[in-house]
């Protein structure tokens, strides 16, 4: 199979990867449905729960309390599948990088062109008067972090029952229909509806990287339940 993968990245100009939690695992940040995700661990509230619209409205704080420590890890270095996807596009092979996390670890490899579909942890903004703000303001506050202006900060994020950016959905869609090759990593293919805009794709190959079965594999031409660094790693060339 990876012999099979170096081929069909070998002979392709157009490339999109669609990625998900599995691929930040190697940096050592948990994913959600795994043995020792974050939804198989105990707290106050269910993890979806506290990651909701209403719960960040009428229970700031312990959203704030949740999120500071199960939801930012500034100690995170990009994986070897971080810089293998920015080798390609250096390359001029990967046309875009469609990614479920909001950690940011795909820029910092150094990928350029990346449609964050659920926002950042490092982008937050007043809801008040806009302004934004760095993670500092979230990491270096504690309770509720407040704007100059009084106003309370929110991280740029998508919660549960939050809409995505038109914008980043229509950009994400766009490089997927166009795509030649369409590569997904570490998701479950379960979140819509990022995981709908799979349908979009009209390419010739589609490449499953990913440790457990997913909907999608009897689509794939290539399925590698291998990690999805070492897997990257081995075969951008």
């Amino acid at each position: 199979m990876y012999e099979e993968l170096k081929k069909v990245i070998a002979e392709s100009s157009n490339i999109v990867f669609f990625g998900g939690a599995g691929v930040s695992t190697e940096s050592g940040i948990p994913d959600f449905r795994s043995v020792d995700g974050l939804y198989n661990q105990k707290y106050k509230y269910p993890p979806e729960t506290i990651l909701s619209h209403s719960f960040f409205i009428t229970k700031t704080k312990d959203f704030y309390d949740f999120y500071r420590d199960k939801m930012i890890c500034t100690s995170a270095k990009p994986n070897k599948a971080h810089y293998a996807l920015a080798k390609l596009e250096e390359q001029g092979k990967l046309k875009a990088v469609v990614t479920q996390n909001i950690d940011g670890l795909h820029q910092a490899a150094g990928s350029k062109t990346v449609y964050e579909l659920h926002g950042s942890v490092l982008r937050n903004y007043c809801m008040r008067c806009k302004k934004f703000y760095d993670l500092s303001a979230i990491t270096e506050s504690s309770g509720i972090p407040k704007c100059t202006c009084g106003g309370t900060i929110k991280p740029d994020v998508v919660l549960y029952e939050e809409g995505l950016d038109d914008e980043t959905v229509e950009n994400a869609v766009r490089a997927i229909a166009k795509a030649d090759v369409l590569i997904i990593g570490g998701t479950s293919l379960n979140v819509y509806p990022a995981a709908g805009f799979l349908n979009y794709f009209g390419g010739s190959k589609i490449v499953l990287l990913n440790k457990s079965e997913t909907c999608f594999d009897s689509k794939a031409d290539i399925v590698i339940r291998d990690p999805i660094g070492k897997v990257l790693g081995e075969c951008v060339l």
